[in-house]
């Protein structure tokens, strides 16, 4: 996204768990710049000037405040805000004197305050100035450090850039390009992330907790949350806070927080919300890591909620605070050495390895109490309610490294930043299963659009392309959700689809086998060992043929003996037991049998069951060693649960595909065209002919040849061109050609052409346009036509967009969806998805399409869009998708590209 650096602002988190403002150095900063040079240590100001120096003069205040942005840039990390604003770092380059056809390179340096170094505000400095100089097109920074700077050498040392070091006279002199290079960019979201995790430990790990807002009442929130945190046992103090009382249920309770005199991580807030503001503010001047705001009347509601929470926002983040709300029920920690709880819900969970975050204060005190009627168990849960700041990338970067939390469930209305999302949900979800419920997906329907690609984009796809990239297992609603987390928190994830069935009744287990079935679970043959396992305990009327049927009589040892059989059959990959209870056989007893024979499958597959009985599963299903065993109401809720963790498991075991980079020379010629046409627009543009063909050529995406002509010139260029042709109208407005005719086929002659293009400019005027010119392209013959686009979506961002079947893919509506970047394996698995895909394969006779060349296509757009992302829309449509070998080539093109709004990068969120 392109930023003026004179209105650059940003939020950062530091690997203490501490955050800072970021922004762009102000003429009115000399004062703060002055304080912040007076606060140096010697040693530091020696560092930052290689000498000694004992003040800044006048004239250097005014040199360093007064920017011109071109040649020099200047941020600022500050605590506070307004009077109280503080400068604890600054980092600046300035432009170096560049040769003539040199690339132009800039001299870096930093200065933080003592007691804030070692926190990573120099790294975060440098990661931000970095990002604005290769948008200013500096292609290098060179900095000077003295060698016993060792804190600073080691910022550039991890920073992930290819750094050349020479020593002269004690002095380090570096040089490195300023291009994000793949360990740079793991290095700088590997800080964040462990950045975000330290942040929450306030939150889930306090040592001592304030409640602003507790009260003697047990029916107001402040009664409920204080005897939840007593209840549950809190290992730290609370500090009830409550101007009104000196002492509440046994506790001294103190007239602020600042009044407590004592070190306090975590304030929980319960006050009417006109006095949050208030409250934060006197947090912040005790020192308060982290605040819960419980209150509504934020964001929420209508009128001056909004604004209430952003200023609220900016006060928690100006004082290097976190926050979670407001408008939440606030968060608990199971683990035995914290006994969090900090909630007004009446449940208190079982402990247990699900981390579970609510967007929903009220569906969370409904999650919370289906977890304990299903006996799961709990590490941690956060509601998060407006997400004003701690959301749930935040949560997810916690969990990654959590030893208590092996399965994550979400529940969200929202995102805040889905780009980080999807880097940051692959790497905890090849080892930590992320089951997601997203509500909204019957919201308003599409969004009115003026390109195919953006026609075909409802609401809902950009979610579900980013969950299947991320590998989130999303569930449709309450119930799914829990059915997969019971499984998932209980049982390995599956190794393969293969599933096998134990049934004392047929009719459950043919339910199964077709739900098994209709979700592309296999359910093979037992092998000849296993038949003659079972046929040696089984009796005659049994049926050996997956699903085991075992009739109404089975016994309970022989539901054990069953399940050791059909469990250790390598052709299975899961089991499966179903049990109705008859008259013969006592419920309890068969439990016990089926946790004895699960205790005899290897661990590596799961074993579920269906205890089809009102009265649901007895308690004796978990006392086998194998530990508790999910057991579901119905055979299909079984199968959806199992079906959702072998998709997962293929998912899992998949290389995570490799993006396309569009080289340095590509990259500098798309962005000077691009550039050139937003150079002064007062909106979105559509790229003429000319200049879409430069973009796509610099990206190597194979367009038909063409030339841009008028009425009077056009046979000549189709002589230039060679037959066959085909004519196409260009015309302000004209959007959609083929609506009006204005695309003619088959011109094999010079006479052709002509009477064409006379033609079209009947046909434009007709429509109420004017014809601006006639576009003559070689007439490609044969092939599959695709679509290929980019639509943008105001939340996710862009989106690559692809369909077979040209004019035909928004009736038929067979597209995928990915965001950017579209690796290799992503654009398989888009092609994969579609219907239509058998076209590709030689449908009935006809050719096939050259697959490998349309994967291309999708990796190119992918990297256009990286290389551009003032890429509104895109459409490539049609696509000729030639024969194997002969590639794929655009016959229509058009390219939507507009200024982003200006940036206020909230880097956490």
């Amino acid at each position: 996204m392109i930023v003026d650096p004179r209105c650059y602002a940003s939020d950062e988190l530091l690997r203490d768990g501490g955050s800072i403002h970021l922004r762009a150095l102000r003429p009115d900063d000399k004062q703060r710049l002055h304080a912040h040079f007076q606060h140096l240590s010697a040693r530091s100001v020696r560092f930052r000037f290689l000498g000694a120096k004992k003040q800044l003069t006048d004239a250097e205040l005014t040199r360093f405040t007064e920017l011109d942005f071109e040649s020099r840039v200047a941020l600022v990390a500050t605590l506070g805000r307004g009077e109280e604003e503080k400068i604890i770092g600054v980092g600046r380059y300035d432009l170096l004197p560049t040769k003539p056809g040199a690339q132009r390179s800039a001299e870096v340096a930093f200065a933080v305050l003592d007691e804030h170094q070692g926190r990573g505000i120099g790294t975060v400095l440098l990661e931000h100035l970095l990002g604005i100089a290769r948008q200013q097109g500096i292609r290098e920074f060179e900095a000077d450090v003295m060698g016993e700077n060792r804190a600073m050498l080691e910022v550039f040392r991890c920073s992930g850039l290819l750094m050349r070091r020479t020593l002269d006279s004690g002095v380090v002199h570096l040089s490195f390009p300023t291009e994000e290079t793949d360990a740079y960019l793991e290095a700088s979201f590997t800080r964040w992330r462990l950045a975000a995790a330290r942040s929450l430990h306030a939150f889930l790990s306090p040592r001592s907790v304030a409640l602003v807002g507790a009260s003697r009442r047990p029916d107001t929130i402040g009664g409920a949350l204080l005897a939840n945190l007593k209840r549950a046992g809190f290992h730290g103090a609370i500090h009830p806070v409550n101007p009104k009382a000196k002492e509440i249920d046994g506790l001294t309770s103190y007239p602020s927080v600042s009044a407590i005199g004592a070190e306090v991580d975590l304030a929980v807030i319960a006050v009417p919300a006109r006095l949050v503001e208030a409250v934060v503010a006197d947090c912040a001047r005790a020192g308060v890591r982290g605040v819960v705001v419980i209150s509504a009347g934020f964001a929420e509601v209508v009128g001056s909620g909004k604004e209430r929470q952003d200023r609220l926002t900016e006060l928690v983040r100006s004082n290097g605070m976190r926050m979670i709300g407001p408008n939440c029920m606030g968060v608990l920690n199971t683990a035995p050495d914290v006994l969090l709880d900090a909630t007004f819900a009446p449940t208190w969970p079982p402990a247990g390895n699900i981390g579970m975050l609510s967007q929903s204060g009220a569906l969370g005190i409904t999650m919370l109490d289906y977890v304990e009627k299903l006996g799961l168990g709990l590490s941690t849960f956060v509601s998060v309610g407006n997400k004003a700041d701690v959301s749930s990338n935040d949560l997810l970067a916690y969990w990654a490294d959590d030893p208590r939390t092996e399965v994550i469930v979400l529940y969200l209305e929202s995102f805040g930043n889905p780009r980080k999302f999807a880097r940051l949900a692959p790497q905890v979800a090849r080892s930590k299963p992320i089951i997601a419920v997203k509500s909204g997906r019957s919201a308003a329907g599409k969004r009115a659009a003026s390109s195919h690609s953006a026609a075909l984009a409802s609401l809902d796809v950009a979610v579900d392309a980013l969950f299947e990239q991320a590998g989130v297992i999303r569930t449709n609603t309450l119930e799914e959700l829990f059915d997969v987390a019971t499984l998932l928190a209980t049982q390995p994830v599956p190794r393969g689809a293969r599933v096998g069935i134990v049934t004392n009744a047929g009719g459950p287990g043919i339910l199964l086998a077709d739900a098994c079935a209709a979700l592309g679970l296999e359910l093979p043959e037992p092998s000849l060992d296993t038949i003659s396992k079972l046929r040696s305990f089984l009796p005659p009327e049994a049926g050996l043929s997956n699903p085991i049927d075992m009739i109404a009589s089975a016994s309970a040892r022989q539901f054990e003996s069953a399940i050791e059989a059909m469990g250790n059959d390598s052709s299975m990959d899961s089991l499966v037991v179903v049990y109705v209870p008859p008259l013969v056989t006592k419920p309890d007893e068969i439990a016990a049998a089926i946790a004895r024979g699960a205790g005899k499958v290897p661990g590596e597959k799961p074993v579920l069951t269906v205890f089809l009985s009102s009265k649901g599963a007895p308690s004796l299903l978990a006392g086998g060693p194998r530990g508790p065993l999910p057991s579901y109401s119905f055979p299909e809720n079984a199968a959806q649960a199992l079906g959702a963790a072998v998709r997962h498991g293929s998912w899992r075991s998949r290389p995570p595909g490799r993006a396309l980079m569009l080289e340095a020379r590509a990259e500098a010629r798309i962005r000077a065209t691009i550039t050139r046409v937003l150079e002064g627009a007062d909106g979105p543009r559509w790229l003429s002919p000319t200049d879409l063909a430069d973009v796509l050529g610099a990206a190597e995406i194979r367009l038909a040849p063409s030339e841009l002509t008028d009425l009077d010139a056009v046979e000549s260029a189709a002589e230039r061109l060679g037959y066959p042709l085909v004519a196409k109208a260009v015309a302000a407005g004209l959007l959609h050609k083929s609506d009006i005719g204005g695309v003619i086929l088959g011109l094999e002659s010079s006479a052709a052409v002509k009477t064409a293009a006379e033609t079209l400019v009947e046909r434009v005027q007709r429509a109420g346009a004017k014809l601006d010119a006639i576009l003559l392209q070689r007439e490609i013959r044969g092939g599959i036509e695709a679509l290929v686009g980019v639509t943008s979506d105001p939340t996710f961002g862009p989106l690559v967009v692809c369909g077979l079947g040209g004019v035909l893919v928004e009736v038929l509506h067979d597209a995928a969806f990915r965001l950017t970047p579209v690796t290799d394996l992503d654009a398989e698995e888009m092609l994969a998805s579609l219907r239509s895909a058998k076209l590709l394969d030689g449908y009935r006779g006809a050719l096939p399409g050259d697959r490998a060349a349309l994967i291309s296509v999708l990796m190119r757009v992918s990297a256009l869009v990286e290389v551009a992302p003032e890429i509104l829309e895109l459409d490539l449509n049609p696509v000729k998708v030639l024969e194997p070998g002969k590639g794929a080539v655009v016959l229509d093109a058009r390219m939507r590209i507009g200024l982003p709004e200006p940036a206020r990068t909230i880097a956490r969120s």
